[in-house]
């Protein structure tokens, strides 16, 4: 059960106003719907120019890519840590780290063992076919390359827990002017916006001069992409400055502005994700695609993702606020095996694009074959390995 309890104090008015105890069931449908997202950008990416490696492609995809790798691992993190500083305010610091080893860490172990290996042999047999999966894994886990796939993700979630913990013994008043701004959010969700923007601009612009798009901390299977980890981490700590207290008063209130405008925040959000492409066209027709980038380009483009990534976030949790759907939705019935369905997806989606590869098929039907096959076969596996006992506190 998601609570919202915190000891720490936020000011008058914020001992005054109540605290949630019951389950948002807005935030778990947004977090599923993140999920399928996941699962429908593994299922496009191989039909699209970013990351062409089937002969079928679609120019759309291209559409849906660019969208999804410009947010929804930062909105991912950003609920993330919405539940994160009453977590560790009610658990002793022993408690906090074995519930997160359990919880993020038990799961990453295994996955990097065996479902990453099983998903990249499918491509790695695309060049050797004669290569046996023992003879891969060996030399994935011992010699390497060790990728980790989109499990990255729950390493890097759970150093931030660590962080958050940490940070929370310094002081628990570190996250009140975050929490202020999202009290503020409540009538002028813009002002949320700026401070969302501002933070995470001034973290990710000097990053990504520096490293540019193509760098990755690697080290094994604990890889990050060098660029975003600060914007990461600041829509993790934003998150959870949202959700430290006065939860059901803030920026993420149902009876807050942010629901009632929706669709103004569906066009804020359409600005920057066209002058991405415009950017997209600059780089490939003027600069003529090249390797390195200059400043002046990363510094355009960053902007913009930082506006569309902000933006969209509250134009997606604006709709989940605003809609009094009853349950259970298909989105509710999925919600308590989401995790489970991301950690064991991807070797089932890339095993259905190497199934697919040989057939002329188009692009879009490739793409949906896999995508709805990817979801009905990663729901029905993680609910079967949560029939396993004790798995249900993992997954």
């Amino acid at each position: 059960m998601i609570t919202m309890s915190h000891s720490a104090t936020i000011g008058a008015d914020a001992q005054a106003a109540p605290r949630s105890k019951a389950r948002n069931f807005a935030l778990d449908r947004a977090r599923t719907f993140l999920t399928l997202v996941v699962l429908l950008h593994h299922a496009v990416i191989p039909y699209t120019h970013f990351g062409h490696t089937d002969p079928a492609s679609f120019a759309g995809f291209d559409m849906i890519v660019l969208a999804t790798d410009s947010f929804f691992m930062a909105m991912f993190f950003f609920l993330s840590g919405l539940f994160t500083w009453p977590g560790i305010a009610r658990k002793a610091p022993s408690v906090f780290l074995r519930d997160r080893l359990l919880r993020l860490g038990l799961p990453f172990a295994i996955a990097a063992l065996t479902v990453i290996p099983l998903a990249y042999y499918a491509i790695a047999l695309r060049a050797e076919p004669e290569l046996t999966f023992a003879a891969f894994w060996w030399k994935t886990v011992t010699s390497g390359p060790w990728p980790s796939g989109p499990i990255w993700f729950v390493w890097v979630l759970l150093a931030f827990d660590l962080t958050a913990s940490l940070l929370y013994r310094i002081s628990a008043h570190l996250v009140d002017p975050g929490n202020r701004v999202s009290l503020r959010g409540f009538e002028q969700p813009a002002v949320f916006w700026l401070m969302l923007v501002a933070v995470s601009g001034i973290v990710y612009l000097p990053a990504l001069l520096y490293f540019g798009t193509n760098k990755w901390f690697e080290f094994g299977p604990f890889s990050v992409q060098a660029s975003r980890i600060l914007l990461y981490f600041s829509y993790f700590f934003i998150g959870a400055s949202v959700g430290s207290a006065n939860f059901d008063r803030g920026i993420l209130s149902a009876d807050g502005q942010l629901p009632k405008q929706r669709w103004l925040w569906v066009i804020v959000t359409l600005i920057p994700y066209c002058l991405m492409w415009v950017m997209i066209y600059i780089k490939r027709e003027i600069l003529g695609n090249p390797d390195h980038l200059p400043h002046w380009y990363h510094v355009f483009y960053g902007t913009f993702l930082v506006l569309f990534s902000a933006s969209i976030l509250l134009a997606i949790l604006a709709f989940f606020l605003h809609s009094k759907a009853p349950g259970p939705t298909l989105l509710d019935r999925m919600q308590a095996d989401a995790y489970g369905i991301f950690l064991v997806h991807y070797p089932i989606a890339l095993w259905i694009q190497y199934a697919l590869y040989d057939y002329e098929l188009p692009a879009i039907v490739k793409a949906a074959i896999g995508f709805v096959l990817t979801v009905i076969l990663s729901w029905g596996l993680t609910a079967l390995l949560r029939k396993i006992p004790g798995a249900s506190h993992v997954l």
